[in-house]
């Protein structure tokens, strides 16, 4: 409270005494005890009264004592149990559960993860992934402001992501790893990677590179087969000694029918092999008889040819081939879509033999185009020339209806550098993702797709979508969602096939640890996407005939449905709607690999490489206690007492108001009762 308050506070009081004195003193000549005590109420309700006026502030110090957190992530996938861990696992759990001098000395904060972080509520080891760097990255969001040494109870395997190994340069709390495994060295065979193409051509050969290890110290003898079905393709004799423990296999197998082809290959196991499961891994091949061979047509140099170039041969099916606009006139029929790349004058012959051919095309539009051929040579729209650069970030149409479009966060992605001017388009368009200035929505087209006398076409009005790409990679750690929507836009706009009131949107085969999402959409009788249909999917077992039903679910403008839970097998399906006499059928392959299980031991060296890098120890199964005495007797983990000082104004005092009530009413009681009302 302040001096000045004070002072009001001090003359409040004596101008309550002496309006109760003038009150009361006067109305009696014989000052009775009775009314000393009325003006003893009066003053009180008068002065209680001038309080709430002055309203005096009281600051109220809290004093409280913080402990620290202790994080305890504990690995939920599947490699554990494979390495006959997941004893020990619950084993640990429960003596830092139930130690008493931890619970005193930390609030305990309890984790599970597999590819993600998750609060724990059951351990069943059954996640088909392990991403540890993503678990650590995610703690690090959570205890980033706190004292928070970390337990990490894991055989350190990891399957995708980040090296973890380098994660304590963003998680800055020590990390204590409980290696669940031992350092035991076992003779091993492991087909280590397989990396081999999607797709092939018809009649085409198609190259498979695989690389073989062995682990430990004799002179062995193995033989590498692949098979397909009951024949074999293709075999090689292996030796391996201590010094000679890796290989790498390149060979090519023909695709000689079109159609998924399924192969296995196994590194035959040695006889006192332990594990065997990471001798053999399931590929498949899906044969086509066309490429779609695109052509960017542009008379100058910019990193977004390249861009689009990387993104659109991302799948094999496709092709890009860069050229001049003159040399393009005598190849039109080589190419299933062109790409015009900020057309000019020098393109009036591209765009004279695009349109007698009746061909696929896709213009962008950006900083050096020339309007004012464009509008005149294309009478499907016309952009307004200002002569103005401006920047126009993206807005995805959820609405979008002519394929399936995934969110990939185009808001966050840099702005386009366009023409600025309004556009008017004098056929029907769809619109995939709308202008927005200065983060407001104008509704106009950034990016569109429309349909004329059985061709497609598509208009992209800005440059720079190399940043876009580059985006992307920060968002995702991968350039795979901007690589699949320029895929998808390309194969939409290279096809001239009919529209289908349903569509579904699969591969034609999974990997089984993989997510198995199949998306569908469904189309009223004016092609507007109607959200009010029922799909359901019904999918059948070729090999047990065992026959399922999925509903779908809507989510944004598609359907979805989760097919994760299916085994490994070959499946047909068939999707179909329930109020209308439409369906579409097909045919997918989820082949068998738990990458889990590719693992012999716990990665013991990058464990303690992590715990040394965070300033912390590592730990095996029996030194638990070991853990605990040092968690209790680290000097850096300690309770921390902190203060809040809080400032309560007078007014908000409810026994104040209760008082003034309280006197008022005794004092009108004792008038009553002594005859003075």
């Amino acid at each position: 409270m302040s001096s000045i308050t004070l002072i009001f506070v001090i003359l409040a009081g004596i101008t309550a005494l002496l309006l109760a004195l003038f009150q009361y003193w006067n109305k009696s000549k014989r000052h009775s005890k009775l009314y000393w005590i009325f003006i003893f109420l009066r003053f009180l309700t008068l002065f209680a009264i001038l309080l709430l006026i002055i309203n005096p502030k009281f600051e109220h110090l809290e004093v409280y004592t913080e402990k620290p957190n202790l994080v305890i992530a504990i690995d939920n996938s599947s490699s554990v149990k494979h390495l006959n861990q997941d004893g020990n696992a619950l084993k640990i759990m429960d003596a830092l559960t139930n130690n008493t001098d931890l619970n005193e000395k930390f609030n305990m904060e309890w984790y599970a993860f597999g590819d993600n972080l998750s609060p724990k509520d059951s351990l069943v080891f059954n996640q088909q992934q392990t991403n540890i760097s993503n678990a650590i990255n995610q703690l690090s969001q959570i205890y980033k402001e706190s004292i928070s040494p970390t337990i990490l109870i894991t055989d350190g395997n990891q399957t995708y992501g980040s090296d973890y190994e380098f994660s304590s340069n963003s998680y800055k709390q020590s990390i204590y790893p409980i290696i669940l495994g031992d350092t035991i060295s076992y003779t091993d065979l492991k087909i280590q990677q397989l990396n081999v193409n999607k797709y092939a051509f018809l009649k085409n050969s198609f190259p498979i590179e695989v690389f073989l290890i062995y682990n430990g110290n004799n002179n062995v003898n193995s033989q590498f087969i692949v098979t397909s079905g009951n024949n074999t393709v293709y075999s090689q004799p292996i030796t391996f000694s201590k010094n000679n423990n890796s290989k790498i296999i390149n060979f090519t197998l023909p695709a000689n029918s079109v159609g998924v082809s399924t192969y296995k290959a196994t590194l035959v196991p040695l006889d006192n092999e332990k594990n065997v499961i990471n001798n053999t891994k399931n590929f498949a091949v899906e044969v086509i008889d066309q490429k779609t061979k695109v052509a960017v047509i542009s008379d100058f140099l910019h990193p977004d040819l390249g861009v689009l170039k990387k993104s659109i041969e991302s799948n094999e099916q496709r092709e890009v081939t860069f050229v001049k606009p003159n040399d393009i006139i005598n190849h039109i029929n080589d190419f299933q879509l062109f790409i015009l790349y900020q057309p000019n004058n020098t393109f009036k012959q591209v765009f004279e033999a695009l349109d007698k051919e009746n061909k696929n095309k896709m213009i962008v539009v950006g900083t050096k185009t020339d309007l004012g051929f464009l509008n005149t040579i294309d009478n499907n729209y016309n952009q307004q020339i200002t002569n103005q650069p401006e920047d126009y970030q993206a807005e995805l149409n959820l609405n979008f209806a002519p394929f399936i479009i995934d969110e990939i966060d185009f808001e966050s992605f840099p702005p386009l550098k366009s023409n600025y001017g309004d556009i008017t388009f004098s056929i029907p368009f769809e619109t995939i993702l709308f202008k927005k200035i200065n983060n407001i929505s104008t509704k106009e087209p950034l990016l569109a797709t429309f349909e004329t006398n059985g061709k497609r076409e598509g208009v992209l009005f800005g440059e720079n979508i190399w940043q876009w790409r580059a985006q992307s990679y920060i968002n995702a750690k991968s350039f795979n969602d901007f690589d699949n929507f320029m895929g998808k836009l390309v194969q939409y706009l290279a096809s001239n096939k009919k529209r289908n009131r349903l569509n579904v949107d699969y591969e034609s085969f999974y990997n089984g640890t993989g997510n198995i999402i199949v998306k569908a959409q469904f189309f009223d009788k004016n092609f507007e996407f109607d959200t009010r249909e029922t799909l359901t999917m019904s999918v059948k077992n070729k090999i047990s005939n065992e026959e399922k039903s999925f509903p779908f679910i809507l989510k944004n403008n598609n359907y979805q449905v989760d097919l994760s839970n299916l085994s490994p097998s070959e499946y047909s399906f068939r999707v179909y709607a329930k109020n209308e006499n439409i369906s579409q059928s097909g045919s997918f392959q989820i082949l068998e690999y738990d990458v889990e299980q590719q693992f012999l031991n716990a990665d013991v060296t990058k464990l303690q490489r992590l715990a040394t890098n965070s300033g912390g120890l590592s730990y095996f199964v029996n030194d638990t206690n070991t853990l605990v005495n040092d968690l209790l007797n680290d000097n850096r983990f300690v309770s921390i007492q902190k203060s809040n000082k809080n400032t309560i104004p007078l007014i908000d005092w409810k026994y104040l108001l209760i008082l003034i009530a309280l006197t008022l009413t005794t004092e009108w009681f004792l008038r009553k009762y002594n005859g003075l009302i």
